[in-house]
């Protein structure tokens, strides 16, 4: 494929889930080890003027989806991915464009993960995506990813 991961990834976020394209969704960068998303505030604003907690959530959510999309990848496999369970953190308001960041420093997890799917058709992985402005940290999550045929 002659795509680069960032371009691939960003298109396939925009045509396999609609809500991507209205919430403003960027990949800022993409590599098996570092996902970066971007939404601008505008589109994902609530009556406070300040991010609204369920972009916040989809941001989150979209960035470890994104990493399990560019591990599978980078592997030569294609699999669905679903998202089993999350919590998240909302520790402070968010003025600025949305910033998503999910960093796989251990190949390890992700080859538990490939084991099983290999052997059973499912594999699950847990992922930390935090939401960074200017403040510092702004949301903390933690999401459960299924990997299956």
């Amino acid at each position: 494929m002659s795509d680069n991961l960032p371009t691939l990834l960003a298109r396939t976020l925009h045509e396999e889930i609609p809500l991507t394209r209205e919430i403003g969704l960027s990949v800022s960068s993409a590599d098996p080890h570092l996902i970066e998303l971007a939404a601008p505030l505008a589109p994902n604003i609530n009556h406070k003027c300040t991010a609204f907690g369920g972009s916040l959530y989809a941001v989150a959510v979209l960035a470890g989806w994104s990493m399990v999309f560019a591990r599978l990848h980078a592997a030569g496999l294609h699999a669905h991915i679903v998202i089993q369970d999350a919590q998240i953190d909302y520790l402070l308001p968010v003025v600025e464009t949305i910033n998503a960041r999910c960093e796989l420093t251990s190949d390890a997890e992700f080859e538990r993960c490939l084991k099983l799917f290999s052997r059973k058709g499912r594999g699950r992985i847990e992922l930390v995506v935090q939401i960074v402005t200017a403040q510092g940290v702004a949301v903390h999550f933690r999401g459960n990813y299924v990997i299956h045929d």
